[in-house]
């Protein structure tokens, strides 16, 4: 079934006080075209700089998600997040006054209900999925996270929490059908945190902004008469205060027995948001929080990357190939005779890739390389590995259409054994370093699985136009 893109029909207005700076912020939401997707603009600022919510641009994980990018930097955002994911709202601008979006009561549901206020429209783009068909994990050992992500048919998600704590204890939760369940069940849960955590926030510079009215606060553990009073006057709390160990701060009646967990659930939607892609697929999070949420979204979205690029230059599927040599051909500047990769059968984003060569007694080089005796020249397996690694300095945030590779230089190289005709040579290449104008990769070759040649190659990434007509220099990619 058709998914298509959706926006708001019209602006609307929020304001209130940020959790963690205390600021005062008047907060716009505004619809925006297809393929948009959700920005900030941070009208304060000069310019009005605007602000992608990708992960790319996480800075801060601090008790919520900060964005940054030069001067516009906006922080807990993922309860807006939420919102937008939970409405399956794809494109959007929203314009804040200051560095922070109001807190409201702790949850996603005072977004929820000024965005439907605005309405939703349907917009007449296809939504681009992520699909996820393989599986993807992170894990943090030492703080017992586990996510996953496992391929299915539409976007579900369980959380299972466990402090070790007996005020809270192990709670888990499920969100399985997004349109039905999403505005009752979720979208209401508020933030928490633990009564013995409130100074220690409060001196980190955070929760400036916080009260009873947006944060449940967990009672944890016995504490003298003297240290709830200096506790809860920093938490600007006035009226009297009821608290038995295990239970909530004003005895505040929780939206959900397990409220914890699908709060949770909520800002594990709304960083996941930051990948930039609704998702279809199944995520299984034990005891997530910011950090591990950040880490897990610059793993799918690296995969999101990937596979935007092999749709862009590989028109047809095919079994055991990323790109044939027509999707080379839009990917590489070279031409006959010195396009020396027939195709690439392994791409990992910024990580590794695998390319093959059929070396074939009609090659041009064999007539005179050697009479009688063909060898192909070791600088030319060079350059088929410097193509395979051309490629793998496709990185899906820039148009390579413009780009050339130009090695700098070659170390290290080694030819083991020669290569003949009838031989089917492997080039894997392997990123080291990369930043945004320089590469490092290390490339062997291989035939039936043995080592022919390796080498260490370092490229700078220029534009074509900086380059002469008709220069002696190398051009690998």
């Amino acid at each position: 079934m058709e998914s298509y893109q959706r926006t708001i029909k019209q602006p609307i207005t929020l304001e209130g006080v940020g959790l963690h700076t205390g600021v005062n912020t008047t907060m716009t939401f505004k619809p925006a075209p297809p393929n948009h997707g959700i920005r900030f603009r941070r009208v304060d600022l000069p310019g009005q700089p605007e602000l992608p919510a990708i992960v790319d641009y996480v800075v801060e994980v601090a008790r919520g998600t900060t964005i940054q990018l030069g001067e516009a930097k906006v922080y807990t955002v993922e309860h807006v997040l939420a919102a937008l994911v939970g409405l399956q709202i794809d494109n959007i601008l929203i314009e804040l006054n200051n560095i922070e979006p109001p807190i409201c009561d702790g949850s996603a549901k005072p977004f929820v209900d000024i965005l439907l206020k605005a309405e939703i429209e349907q917009q007449n783009t296809l939504r681009d999925f992520l699909e996820i068909d393989q599986t993807i994990r992170y894990v943090d050992e030492k703080n017992g996270v586990d996510i996953v992500a496992l391929p299915t048919d539409d976007y579900r998600l369980t959380v299972m929490i466990d402090y070790q704590n007996p005020a809270l204890g192990s709670q888990h939760t499920g969100l399985f059908n997004m349109e039905k369940e999403f505005i009752d069940e979720f979208s209401s849960a508020r933030t928490f945190c633990f009564l013995h955590e409130v100074e220690h926030l409060f001196e980190l510079g955070l929760i400036r902004g916080g009260n009873l009215n947006n944060a449940i606060v967990i009672v944890d553990r016995d504490l003298p008469h003297e240290d709830i009073v200096r506790i809860t006057k920093k938490l600007g709390i006035g009226e009297a205060v009821v608290i038995d160990k295990g239970g909530i701060v004003n005895n505040r009646q929780l939206h959900y027995k397990n409220e914890p967990a699908r709060h949770k659930l909520l800002d594990l939607m709304g960083d996941l948001a930051l990948i930039g892609a609704p998702l279809k697929a199944q995520i299984l999070a034990a005891r997530p929080g910011h950090a591990s949420n950040v880490e897990f979204a610059k793993k799918v979205r690296k995969q999101f990357l990937q596979e935007k690029l092999v749709r862009k230059y590989q028109q047809d599927k095919k079994g055991g190939t990323v790109f044939d040599v027509l999707a080379l051909q839009r990917i590489l500047p070279h031409r006959f005779p010195f396009l020396l990769v027939d195709k690439i059968i392994e791409f990992k984003l910024d990580e590794k890739i695998v390319g093959l060569k059929n070396v074939s007694v009609n090659e041009w080089f064999f007539e005179g390389h050697f009479p009688g005796r063909p060898v192909m020249p070791g600088v030319l397996i060079i350059e088929a590995m410097a193509q395979a690694g051309g490629v793998l300095l496709l990185n899906g945030l820039e148009n390579p259409d413009g780009k050339l590779a130009m090695f700098t230089s070659i170390n290290n190289a080694k030819f083991r054994k020669p290569v003949v005709p009838g031989d089917t040579l492997i080039m894997e290449v392997t990123m080291q370093v990369r930043r945004a104008r320089i590469a490092q990769m290390n490339a062997k070759a291989f035939v039936d699985g043995s080592l022919v040649a390796e080498a260490d190659l370092s490229a700078a990434i220029v534009d074509r136009n900086e380059v002469a007509g008709g220069t002696n220099e190398k051009k690998s990619s």
